[in-house]
């Protein structure tokens, strides 16, 4: 039979790099997106679409109809993503009940493979020095934030529903950039803001970034190799912040800019949060984001490479194709004759 993936969270960064993929290889794809998300790309890319919420069980069971003579593959990437430090109800009702929501529909219709797109923020921590890698157990009191906790208590829910037999593989990216609609993304918002200028000052820390296509790669290479109850970590390579930011003045321009101690930037972090909402934008350094910064993100993608053949490509590159990709969706201005260069062909075909 043939197959046709279904996507839930189609219109975000990782289900848009995932469904470029899937139009190059000729397949079928069902995306369920929210009511008034842009489903331009997705629409180019030839996705039928289909509205609705994970925490709406009729509106899943309608996703969930497979046409006759298809078998249906799950990719489950829908979730919030949020680094302020307040409470929020929905991350518990999306990423943990809708994920247990999409796991019985995916049962219910007899899902031939799924992959669940987890976060390496459901990892514990480990001291400096230690590397991370898959766990098989997740632990929420060990996690920093209400969405790691959210996201280790999503984990645990699939890995019980994988000991029933649920034919489902965990992947868990980690800090994601790169091209396609990346615009909810908080480290895309940070290589825009420091090429339009709007970035005043960064700051001391790192982390591992990782290209949103070797992600969707990874994806599907597990939907194919994967073992059913095991994770994968879709990591790249760690990079200091300032060492980011440097790559993109020497690709696309940009003024060179300091870093602010990390105690300032702490300390300012409430009242930057505060006005980022009052003027409907996205933080970028929150409290709970610089934690991260200096947590450990030592990362180790072995079991991934062995296993998926998984290889990221350096960060490099996909600064390069970010910033071309944001030029050609007209979110950054034309780059100037003077620093012309050869484009990165990351362009989508209709």
């Amino acid at each position: 039979m043939k197959k046709i993936y279904l996507i839930t969270g189609a219109s975000g960064h990782v289900g848009s790099a995932l469904c470029a993929c899937l139009k190059e290889r000729g397949e079928r794809m069902r995306a369920l997106v929210l009511r008034g998300e842009d489903t331009g790309l997705l629409r180019r890319l030839g996705v039928e679409i289909a509205f609705g919420d994970v925490r709406n069980k009729d509106e899943l069971r309608a996703f969930f109809s497979v046409p006759e003579g298809y078998t249906p593959v799950v990719v489950h990437c829908a979730a919030i993503v949020d680094i302020g430090g307040g409470k929020n109800s929905a991350l518990e009702e999306v990423n943990v009940g809708g994920t247990i929501n999409v796991m019985e529909e995916s049962r219910r219709v007899g899902a031939e493979k799924i992959v669940y797109v987890s976060s390496v923020h459901a990892l514990s921590d480990l001291p400096k020095g230690r590397v991370k890698r898959e766990q098989t157990e997740y632990f929420p009191d060990e996690v920093d934030g209400a969405y790691a906790k959210s996201k280790a208590r999503a984990a645990n829910a699939v890995l019980a529903m994988a000991k029933e037999g649920l034919p489902v593989v965990i992947v868990q990216p980690s800090g994601i950039i790169g091209p396609y609609n990346g615009k909810a993304n908080h480290l895309v918002q940070l290589i825009k803001n420091y090429l339009t200028g709007k970035l005043p000052a960064g700051v001391k820390g790192g982390y591992d970034f990782v290209d949103v296509r070797d992600v969707a790669d990874g994806i599907l290479a597990a939907e194919e190799y994967g073992r059913a109850g095991e994770s994968y970590l879709l990591t790249g390579n760690y990079h200091p912040i300032p060492q980011m930011l440097a790559m993109l003045r020497s690709i696309a321009g940009g003024r060179k800019i300091g870093s602010v101690p990390f105690w300032l930037a702490k300390m300012c972090a409430p009242l930057s949060e505060y006005l980022a909402k009052k003027r409907g934008r996205k933080p970028l350094f929150t409290s709970y984001s610089l934690r991260v910064l200096r947590e450990n993100a030592r990362f180790s993608h072995d079991k991934a490479t062995s296993e998926l053949g998984y290889r990221p490509r350096e960060l490099y590159e996909t600064l390069q194709d970010t910033a071309e990709w944001l030029r050609e969706t007209g979110e950054l201005p034309p780059e100037r004759k003077s620093r012309r260069r050869v484009a990165r062909r990351v362009r989508v075909k209709a």
